[in-house]
């Protein structure tokens, strides 16, 4: 199943972000093919604001389990995040998630 992560970022915490991207990605990058596709979201003055993570999981509590241990969620960096389950509906390349 599909599960999408979306988290927010706590106001005026770009610099700890930029500073610990490097630590999040390596987080995302272990994962391996569980990450399905992910990147940052960006405000309306063009500065990352918080994180879109999609992600293949055998069920919720394997996804939350993941994104829990997102140096982003450990380190503060998200002042609030989510995980539900998603659906590829369109222009869906593999089938995964069906």
């Amino acid at each position: 199943m599909l599960y999408a992560i979306i988290a927010r970022d706590k106001p005026n915490n770009v610099d700890r972000r930029k500073a610990l991207r490097p630590t999040h990605l390596e987080h995302l990058k272990s994962a391996g093919d569980q990450i399905v596709c992910a990147g940052a979201l960006y405000d309306e003055s063009d500065q990352p604001s918080g994180s879109l993570v999609v992600i293949e999981a055998a069920d919720l509590g394997a996804a939350k389990a993941l994104a829990a241990a997102d140096p982003f969620v450990t380190e503060g960096v998200f002042d609030s995040y989510e995980v539900i389950r998603w659906n590829w509906a369109i222009n869906n390349p593999t089938g995964r998630g069906q």
